[in-house]
């Protein structure tokens, strides 16, 4: 979808069209950017910079809160339009997915005509505006889709595989960011296809065990299947507050708050974590993690005492906070659940002492 958020907010409130929008925080409260419409992306403001940047880089910029019923409505909508066309629907967000359609409902021999035929009855129900990238696999199909936005359609048909290649940069290969960037063109590796020839140990000294994966998709190879319904790896959430948190107390009350929800999760899909993981950002930005892994449990006394626990591994109270998050992941259900003693874990809290 483009600009998803700030589409949606453009849609429902006319008088929004046509200005620089951006969803997101206050500037003065450390908001960041969620998203930005086309017109404030005019101004260089893009998603996930500080609110603070963004006004003055655009000083008319529109700030509109976010509202994300609003947004998962909107999500909803879209993706009942993909099922309706084929079961083989890879959600990666509220707004992005894959799809494989080498047999879909309506019949269509072509990629290209699917994608299109989607990107109208997407603007027809939901007042949207899609960019689709149509391609032999995820990777280029990933590429090809961000390549002509707003509103795009890109095809790379398999005898436009090769050319294509040729005009990408290095950091188009998946999880090369900015900083493994950098590391291979510091070793004269700029473009895509400069990853075919060089030396296998410079490749693996700039980006380590990634090595055979970044020459597969230098060479356009990807043979990943559109998994549907992908179960969830982890869930949490994070918070960036508008003062530094100084207190140990409160920080201990903000980590039990987000333990709590992350346990309520854990028992609303009938899951088990074996570990919590405990997120902080100081005030100059340092990111440290604590994870703890134990006997499996959605318990919500026990996930919260673990994330206090590791409160206690950090910082927290001897240097200012700017963020918090709490993370539950390595998740089982209850067949898989098992103690030590291999006998099955008790998921339901009795009255006595809870074994930990």
């Amino acid at each position: 979808m483009d600009a998803f958020f700030a589409s949606v907010e453009q849609r429902d409130d006319p008088s929004l069209r046509g200005k620089p929008l951006v969803v997101g925080g206050r500037p003065e409260g450390r908001g960041v950017v969620a998203a930005a419409s086309y017109e404030a992306r005019a101004f260089g403001v893009h998603s996930a910079m500080p609110m603070a940047t963004a006004v003055r880089q655009c000083p008319a910029l529109v700030i509109v809160p976010p509202d994300f019923a609003r947004y998962r409505a909107a999500s909803n909508a879209v993706f009942a339009i993909f099922r309706e066309v084929t079961p083989l629907v890879e959600p990666l967000s509220l707004d992005e997915a894959y799809l494989d359609v080498t047999e879909n409902a309506w019949g269509e021999a072509f990629g290209t005509a699917v994608a299109r035929r989607l990107k109208e009855r997407i603007r027809a129900d939901t007042g949207l505006t899609a960019s689709a990238g149509v391609a032999p696999n995820k990777f280029l199909a990933k590429i090809a889709s961000g390549w002509k936005k707003p509103d795009g359609l890109t095809v790379i048909s398999p005898e436009r595989v090769e050319p294509f290649l040729q005009r990408l940069p290095v950091n188009a290969l998946w999880g090369v960011g900015p900083v493994t960037a950098r590391k291979l063109r510091a070793r004269g590796i700029e473009r895509l296809v400069d990853v075919r020839t060089a030396d296998p140990q410079l490749l693996r000294d700039a980006v380590g065990s990634l090595a055979d994966w970044l020459r597969q998709l230098a060479d356009g190879i990807d043979e990943r299947a559109v998994v549907p319904n992908r179960a969830a790896k982890s869930s949490g959430s994070e918070s960036t507050y508008a003062a530094d948190l100084t207190d140990l107390d409160t920080v201990r009350a903000e980590v039990a708050r987000m333990a709590g929800r992350a346990a309520v999760w854990l028992s609303r899909k009938r899951l088990l974590a074996r570990t919590v993981t405990v997120k902080v950002r100081y005030e100059d930005f340092t990111t440290v993690t604590r994870s703890h892994t134990a006997v499996p449990t959605r318990d919500e006394t026990d996930v919260r005492s673990r994330a206090l626990r590791l409160v206690g591994k950090t910082e927290a109270g001897r240097r200012p906070i700017r963020l918090l998050g709490v993370t539950v992941h390595n998740f089982c259900d209850d067949g898989d659940a098992l103690l030590p003693d291999g006998l099955p874990f008790p998921h339901e809290p009795s009255d006595g002492p809870h074994r930990t």
